[in-house]
């Protein structure tokens, strides 16, 4: 026999800069906030080593001690992590209704939603074996790292145009490798591709390997037209080919972009739901810096305590 629901104020469902800090001002607004983690428990930051960019930290952090910095500062005003999936959701109507990966139901007031998003990687054994050792996701995140080194970037849309040119301020040559014989950027961003002298676009190139044992040293590719293999040395390998945002239980019950991106009102975090708030990567494609998830983050709990204390509810 399943157990009876529970019913709270405010559910957070997603951890991570955004989660954490909605679960920080939910809790010292007195919404006894519940926080499902979700898989990855801090998200994206528990694969990155270190951490620069973020204020008040001025000698670095490293990724998963940030996020573990976050945790106990939540729980520190009362909050109730618990490390599930949240697998079902059911919107409608003033209270609404989510299921743990155990079967549980949780009826909620407000939800706040920060499941994040996780980049899109390529599949390769080496690169997974690289990250954080020269491969990364994030130029801006990661790009100072490498300056004054030869760098590559793989990709050919708008993401990848921004990032090679973000590097291109900071190592000398970028190898920008391209699987077709064009740029699908928009116009505008080829344009600036292409007339930046230190990017060099590999036409009809794919990687086949990253080189290096405890760090990059280089990527072995192939042109797709020839069948040419050639090594490229590299000290740093960036992977610009999208983010998936993580939003696949809510595809039938929120309004979201073509790629999955959570619609939220503009100046706001509400969604087409009332009481329900969506923050973070879940609905940032442009900025998915772990400063602007914080950001969106607060927002969300304000707009939960503005909404429950209009509802009368707190």
């Amino acid at each position: 026999m399943p157990e009876a629901a529970e019913h709270h104020k405010c559910v957070i469902i997603g951890s991570g800069p955004a989660g954490y800090t909605a679960a920080v001002y939910a809790a010292r607004a007195n919404l006894s906030p519940i926080l499902f983690t979700g898989k990855e428990p801090g998200g994206q930051l528990m694969i990155t080593t270190d951490v620069e960019n973020y204020p008040g930290y001025p000698d670095g952090i490293m990724g998963p001690q940030m996020m573990e910095d976050f945790r106990k500062q939540a729980e520190r005003f009362g909050t109730d992590i618990r490390y599930e999936m949240i697998t079902k959701v059911d919107l409608e109507g003033d209270v609404h209704s989510i299921w743990t990966e155990g079967g549980q139901e949780i009826k909620a007031d407000s939800i706040i939603i920060s499941t994040g998003a996780s980049a899109k990687w390529l599949g390769l054994e080496s690169e997974k074996r690289l990250t954080n050792k020269g491969v990364s996701a994030c130029a801006v995140c990661d790009g100072f790292f490498f300056r004054g080194q030869e760098v590559s970037i793989v990709g050919g849309g708008d993401t990848a145009a921004e990032e090679a040119l973000y590097l291109s301020k900071l190592a000398p040559p970028v190898h920008m490798l391209v699987r077709r014989d064009e740029l699908r950027a928009s116009k505008i961003m080829q344009d600036r591709v292409l007339k930046t002298e230190n990017i060099k676009v590999h036409w009809n190139t794919e990687a086949q390997e990253i080189l290096g044992e405890d760090e990059v040293t280089g990527v072995r590719v192939i042109n797709n037209k020839t069948s040419e293999v050639s090594i490229i040395d590299v000290k740093g390998f960036f992977v610009a080919i999208g983010h998936k945002p993580n939003t696949d239980i809510f595809k039938d019950a929120l309004d979201m972009d073509d790629t999955g991106y959570l619609i939220t009102k503009s100046g706001s975090t509400h969604t087409n739901k009332e009481g329900v708030f969506a923050s973070g990567d879940a609905q940032d494609h442009v900025y998915r810096q772990a400063v602007t998830a914080a950001g969106t983050g607060c927002m969300a709990a304000l707009d939960a305590e503005r909404y429950l204390t209009e509802k009368g509810i707190i």
